[in-house]
């Protein structure tokens, strides 16, 4: 035994992994797979035969869920892929800032004011109209690896 004091600096949140494992062929098209470290949502899977040298290999195309890039990758269909977990919250809009932050209610009745305007120009049309309409609007936020973004917007109604 040694009397030594042990200090750890912990770095790590609450213990949830931003990804777990899943084989590669058991990923199917519209679920998710991280390629080159980004989350992305699978569009086309391909299988090749298994060649000389064994595995068979999957070919996955997918779009990043966040900036909607397209990526590829080639797996053995034997091994692990990182698969992200994705969530999907959603919030009632409350205000819009003028440095393009929104503020959101949660279920709990707090606020979260660090999300941005949606990027894409249709949301974000829709989103702006019906504030300025005095709309009640429900958006959806997507989480992914730490990344947040607003990815849908409802209309529930006018305000009283």
């Amino acid at each position: 035994m040694s009397d030594e004091e042990h200090h750890f600096e912990s770095k790590a949140d609450a213990g949830a992994s931003k990804t777990y494992p899943q084989q590669a062929g058991t990923i199917r098209k519209n679920g998710y797979i991280v390629i080159k470290g980004r989350p992305c949502k699978v569009v086309e899977v391909s299988t090749s035969k298994t060649g000389k040298h064994g595995h068979a290999k999957c070919h996955f195309v997918a779009i990043d869920i966040f900036n909607g890039k397209k990526l590829e990758d080639i797996v053995p269909s034997s091994h692990n892929c990182d698969v992200p977990h994705v969530n999907r919250t959603d919030y009632q809009l409350i205000d819009i800032s003028e440095d393009g932050f929104v503020s959101l209610l949660t279920e709990s009745g707090n606020t979260k004011d660090d999300l941005r305007l949606p990027t894409d120009e249709a949301l974000l049309k829709q989103v702006k109209d019906g504030f300025q309409e005095g709309k009640d609007l429900v958006l959806s936020v997507m989480s992914a690896m730490g990344e947040e973004q607003i990815n849908a917007v409802k209309d529930i109604g006018t305000k009283n």
